[in-house]
């Protein structure tokens, strides 16, 4: 496959790009028909572990929009596999972890696996997706960041509050730094062999690192999110750092050493940037529950983020979170093709 420059990996290098580059979170999934149809008939772990499935859903949207980037159809929680921690999908209810690990009694089965042989059909995804991209689309790969991966395990489910896992932080602080560490070797693994494979961005995702205020940040997430940046520079690939609620955090996420930092809708891409001092590029920030809005009251938001981000040094749009299963198709469509033509230079 000839390689190009797309304009997303050109926005994530700051370079000069002819329009905005537009990709989604979540943009392949439950929304489309043709998502909905294929889950009739297999689970969402089925459809990760097959690459032909994982490949047909990567690129479901991609045929459908015109978008500047794929992302791999995965999951953050595969790489437990390599940790010796079972995790399913309740249906209804998401994922489920099988034993919590909240203490030093529960860390005797945690071990760093071989995510290069566990996760093989990721890798082969990622490979299928990039013998038929078009090369003007960049592909991203993605792994869920420590702290995010580290909840999961701990809470068991879906959390408010993060209980177990502040406690585990604070009356555990080895047993943190063991699972913290494991996540992190298995972590680099996971993303050095997704880049092997053709990925050509790769995002990690912190999700639910804003319940966190800035001290325990430092402390407990920031040196390990960063030695995960750090094990990815020899692969000279642009890295997206990402998280929701992280307003309060932004200069200390930026210090983990990403190449972008992505925002969501509740801090103006302006002010982000300013707390940039303007040198890295940011990918946001529409906020997801903008594309059920009523197409006038839908592009006056689009146009507020654009207009936003003018001062920034260079500019990805995407929406603040994931894509909502509620959003309509057609809205997506057009504001990817707003993005687009409101901004061709």
């Amino acid at each position: 496959m000839t390689e190009k420059n797309p304009r997303f990996l050109k926005a994530c290098r700051g370079e000069e790009v002819d329009c905005t580059p537009v990709w989604f979170m979540r943009q392949a999934g439950r929304y489309m028909e043709e998502y909905r149809k294929l889950r009739q008939d297999h689970t969402l772990l089925e459809i990760c572990s097959n690459p032909e499935l994982a490949r047909e859903v990567t690129l479901q949207p991609i045929r459908r929009f015109d978008l500047d980037a794929a992302i791999i159809f995965a999951d953050i929680l595969l790489p437990l596999k390599s940790m010796g921690v079972g995790f399913e999908f309740a249906k209804g209810e998401g994922p489920k972890i099988q034993q919590p690990v909240r203490g030093p009694e529960e860390m005797a089965n945690l071990h760093v696996g071989d995510p290069e042989e566990d996760l093989r059909s990721v890798f082969e995804a990622i490979g299928l997706v990039r013998d038929v991209l078009d090369p003007e689309t960049a592909l991203i790969g993605f792994a869920g960041a420590p702290f995010t991966v580290a909840s999961y395990i701990i809470e068991g489910s879906y959390s408010r509050n993060f209980l177990h896992t502040k406690l585990m932080m604070y009356a555990h602080p080895a047993a943190w730094q063991k699972l913290m560490e494991t996540i992190v070797e298995v972590t680099i693994r996971y993303l050095g062999a997704q880049i092997e494979a053709g990925a050509q961005v790769i995002q990690l995702f912190d999700s639910w690192v804003g319940c966190l205020e800035p001290e325990d940040y430092r402390h407990y997430v920031l040196p390990y999110s960063k030695r995960i940046f750090d094990g990815l520079q020899s692969f000279s690939v642009p890295l997206i750092h990402f998280g929701t609620g992280t307003a309060t955090l932004l200069e200390l996420m930026n210090q983990a050493g990403a190449t972008v930092m992505g925002v969501d809708w509740r801090i103006s891409l302006s002010k982000a940037s300013r707390r940039f001092e303007g040198r890295v590029p940011i990918q946001g920030n529409l906020d997801p529950l903008a594309l059920l809005a009523p197409r006038d009251r839908l592009e006056e938001k689009v146009d507020r983020v654009l207009e936003d981000a003018e001062g920034c040094s260079s500019h990805i749009f995407n929406l603040g979170h994931g894509i909502l299963p509620q959003t309509p198709v057609e809205n997506v469509e057009t504001v990817v093709k707003w993005v687009h033509d409101k901004t061709r230079r």
